[in-house]
C-alpha cells in the first residue's frame, strides 16, 4: 500500500542529521516535526520568525498566538527564539538552513519545482518558497506521486510556473524515494507493498531503475 501523509513525513525524518537547521514547508512537511529521531538535535526554523519549533500541541493545549508560517499552532523547544521576518529571511538567504522540506505540484526530471501556482485559483504569490529553494543547502520534496486526477507529479518538464530551477535533490512520495540525477529520476526505495511497475506507471519523467529496489524501513 502507498504511504499516507504521516508515513511520508516519517520517512523524511530519517533524512535529518544531528545539528541540522531545517525549514519545513506548509502541508506534509510540517508533520516531520512529529517524527524527529529521539536524541537527535535538530532545530526547526519558520519564516515568520521562530527558531526552535517543537511537535504539534496536544488537543486543548494549543496557544493561538504561537503559529508557524502555515498558521498552524505549534509548540517550542527549550531555548527557542523569536524574531522578525526580516531576520528570518536573512538566515535563509545567508545559506544558514541545512535542509528545507516542501511540497510540490510538479517536479521535473532535472530538479525544477512548481509549488505555488494553483490552476484556476487566485494565488498571491510564492511567498518564502522562492528564497528557500534558492538558498538552502539541500532540498527534499514531500508529496503524493500523483495528483487528485491520477496524473503524475514527476514530469519530464513542469507545466506550471516554477518556484526554483534545478534545485531539488530528493523526492519522497507515498510510493517511493527518488533522487534527481543528471540522467533523470532515480528510484532509491519503494513504499511497502508498492511494486516497481506501479511506480514506473505513475512517473511521467524518465525513471532509472538499477538492481533490486529495497522497501522503505521505519
Amino acid at each position: 500500500m502507498a504511504l499516507d501523509k504521516n508515513g511520508i513525513a516519517k520517512r523524511i525524518a530519517q533524512e535529518l542529521k544531528d545539528g541540522y537547521y531545517v525549514n519545513l514547508g506548509i502541508g506534509i512537511p510540517t508533520l516531520v516535526a512529529n517524527y524527529i529521531p529521539q536524541g537527535m538535535e535538530v532545530t526547526l526554523q519558520s519564516e515568520n520568525g521562530l527558531l526552535g519549533i517543537g511537535p504539534f500541541p496536544e488537543k486543548g493545549n494549543a496557544d493561538a498566538d504561537l503559529i508557524n508560517a502555515g498558521k498552524q499552532t505549534i509548540t517550542t523547544t527549550s531555548g527557542a527564539a523569536f524574531f522578525d521576518s526580516a531576520t528570518s529571511f536573512a538566515m535563509i538567504r545567508g545559506g544558514h538552513i541545512d535542509l528545507t522540506v516542501l511540497g510540490a505540484f510538479e517536479i521535473s526530471e532535472n530538479g525544477d519545482i512548481a509549488s505555488w501556482k494553483i490552476p484556476g485559483k487566485l494565488v498571491k504569490g510564492m511567498g518564502g518558497a522562492m528564497d528557500l529553494v534558492a538558498s538552502a543547502k539541500n532540498i527534499i520534496v514531500a508529496t503524493t506521486h500523483t495528483n487528485r486526477k491520477g496524473e503524475s507529479k514527476l514530469l519530464k518538464n513542469c507545466t506550471l510556473p516554477l518556484t526554483g530551477v534545478n534545485c531539488v535533490k530528493r523526492i519522497v512520495t507515498d510510493m517511493a524515494v527518488i533522487d534527481v540525477t543528471s540522467e533523470g529520476f532515480k528510484l532509491i526505495e519503494k513504499a511497502p507493498g508498492v511494486s516497481v511497475e506501479e511506480i514506473q506507471k505513475a512517473t511521467e519523467g524518465k525513471l532509472i531503475v538499477e538492481g533490486d529496489i529495497p522497501e522503505m524501513k521505519f
